[in-house]
C-alpha cells in the first residue's frame, strides 16, 4: 500500500524554500538528500483496457536505475493518496520503450493484468520528465520521504507543468503524514492535490480528443 500527501507548489522559488527549510533540515536524515532526474512512461493498449480497469502500468528511469510499477485501486481526498502497487527493478533499459507484461507475472495483480490485456500490445500513452529533490524525515512515530518535483508531463496534445510536493509514508502512521503536510501547507500556502501526475496527463488527452 502506497500512502502519500500531494500538494501543488505555487512557484519554483517556493520549492527552493521548502528544500532549504530549517525545520525540515532538523528532522531530516541529511545523508539521504539527493537530486535525481526522473523519466517516466505510462503504457496501455490501443483500446485503453488498463485505464478502464483502474490499472496503471509505469516504467520509470530514476537516475541510472529502471523500475517498473503496477498500480491499482487508487483513491485520493484532500491531497491524501492511497493505492496498491507492485514495483520490480529492471536490468534492461529497453523495457522503457516496449515493456513486457511478463515483468509482473510473479504477483497476483500482475497475472490479472495479463489476463485483461491478452495478446494486445502495450504503447506509451504519456511521458514525464522531472527533477526530484528528496530526503527522509522522522516525524512523530513515522519515517517518510519528502520529495519536491519540478518538470513537465508530455502528451501528444501538449505539456502540463509539474511543481509539487509529495510526502510518502515509509513506516509509521498515516496521521503523521497528514500532520506534517498541514504544517507545510500553512507555512508555504500549498494547495492539496488530488490529481496525480498520470491523472493530469490523462485529463489533457481526454480534453484534446473531445475537441477533435
Amino acid at each position: 500500500m502506497e500512502i502519500e500527501m500531494k500538494y501543488t507548489i505555487n512557484d519554483k522559488e517556493t520549492a527552493d524554500a521548502i528544500w532549504e527549510d530549517d525545520y525540515l533540515n532538523e528532522i531530516s536524515d541529511t545523508s539521504s538528500q539527493e537530486t535525481v532526474y526522473m523519466k517516466s512512461a505510462y503504457f496501455d493498449t490501443d483500446e485503453g483496457i488498463l485505464l478502464k480497469n483502474d490499472v496503471a502500468f509505469r516504467v520509470r528511469m530514476e537516475g541510472s536505475k529502471v523500475v517498473a510499477s503496477l498500480k491499482w485501486n487508487g483513491s485520493s481526498a484532500d491531497g491524501l493518496h492511497t493505492r496498491e502497487e507492485v514495483n520490480v527493478p529492471m536490468d534492461d533499459p529497453a523495457c522503457f520503450l516496449e515493456p513486457s507484461p511478463e515483468i509482473f507475472r510473479e504477483s497476483d495483480q500482475g497475472r490479472a493484468m495479463m489476463e485483461l490485456i491478452g495478446k494486445e500490445r502495450l504503447y506509451s500513452i504519456l511521458e514525464m520528465n522531472f527533477i526530484r529533490r528528496r530526503f527522509r524525515v522522522d516525524y512523530g512515530k513515522s519515517i517518510m520521504e519528502l520529495a519536491i518535483d519540478t518538470g513537465e508531463i508530455l502528451t501528444s496534445c501538449g505539456e502540463v507543468p509539474i511543481c509539487e510536493l509529495e510526502i510518502e509514508l515509509f513506516s509509521g502512521d498515516q496521521e503523521d503524514v497528514v500532520a506534517l503536510g498541514n504544517i507545510l501547507k500553512d507555512k508555504y500556502n500549498l494547495v492539496p492535490l488530488d490529481a496525480s501526475k498520470y491523472a493530469r496527463g490523462l485529463k489533457l488527452l481526454r480534453e484534446c480528443y473531445q475537441l477533435r
